[in-house]
């Protein structure tokens, strides 16, 4: 089966198209070789694809007929990824909420006079120096 359909079937990708764009722009790798769209994967073919900041790192274990629903995808495919590559996409997710939670809107009055007041004091402390 061709990479392009494989990766569609077991549902990493949304459309054919979505995996043709990841092959052309190198980020798809069958047992360490960059992969073209028309690739065959065979059983014990490891593929090595970069999706959502996540190094992915699959084994293929048998091909399907077509696509698959969600509860029968670990039967054709072993997911051998790091857990410190989720623990690293939480951390990323974390920090992006560092100062303001999501929907919580504007910056208010106050929160540009703290900004201000700690520019301020970040300046002082450099020109005393």
């Amino acid at each position: 089966m061709r990479i392009d359909k494989y990766l569609w079937c077991v549902r990493y990708y949304k459309t054919r198209s979505m995996v043709t764009e990841a092959c052309k722009k190198n980020h798809i790798t069958v047992n360490g070789q960059v992969a073209k769209p028309s690739k065959e994967v065979f059983p014990t073919d490891k593929i090595t694809f970069r999706k959502d900041q996540i190094t992915r790192i699959i084994t293929v274990l048998d091909i399907p007929e077509s696509r698959l629903g969600a509860k029968l995808v670990d039967m054709y495919r072993k997911d051998e990824t790091p857990a410190e590559s989720f623990e690293h996409l939480e951390l990323l997710k974390l920090s992006k909420q560092h100062y303001r939670k999501n929907g919580e809107g504007r910056p208010t009055k106050k929160d540009r006079r703290d900004l201000e007041d700690y520019g301020e004091e970040n300046s002082e402390n450099t020109s005393e120096e």
